[in-house]
């Protein structure tokens, strides 16, 4: 199974909808978004994925009332708090923002997930802390680094690599 994961979008709706485009042909079978979506009109770009989507609120999601009723109201987008478990593909996946430290810590000091997923830093990351492989998917929006990415897991292998948008 392929996953597609995705952080930052921070309403840059040119880039969130190459996003879509770009997992859409890659052919995901799940989106994880680490936050950070800004206002509820970025989720209904998030629609038009192909795949089903679960998603934690960020730093930057102010109106989270708005954010969870324009969620319930679409069919794709499943936004769940600020931490987030699922397997897929024969993994456990947890999925947090990455804003809160200790949190971020406490899931990677665990070491009972094969996969964590965060976002926040606007930098991109794939690496392992123990048994755990460790992503961040960089900015979909490419405000701070001028580098707008997101990144593909091969739940096969469990291996990951990023995709330049």
């Amino acid at each position: 199974m392929r996953i597609g994961i995705m952080a930052d979008t921070h309403d840059c709706l040119p880039l969130t909808e190459r996003a879509v485009e770009v997992l859409n042909r890659e052919e995901v079978g799940l989106v994880l978004h680490a936050g950070d979506y800004v206002a509820p009109f970025t989720l209904r770009v998030l629609e038009r994925l192909e795949a089903p989507v679960i998603g934690v609120f960020g730093n930057n999601d102010g109106d989270r009332e708005a954010l969870r009723r324009t969620a319930q109201n679409g069919e794709r987008v499943d936004l769940r708090g600020e931490y987030a478990t699922t397997s897929a593909g024969g993994l456990s996946i947890g999925l947090v923002h990455g804003h809160d430290a200790g949190l971020l810590a406490s899931l990677m000091k665990r070491g009972d997930l094969d996969v964590l997923v965060s976002g926040h830093t606007h930098h991109p990351l794939i690496g392992r802390h123990g048994r755990t492989l460790m992503i961040n998917p960089g900015e979909t929006c490419g405000y701070l680094t001028g580098t707008p990415t997101l990144a593909v897991l091969e739940t096969g292998t469990k291996e990951a690599h990023l995709v330049r948008l």
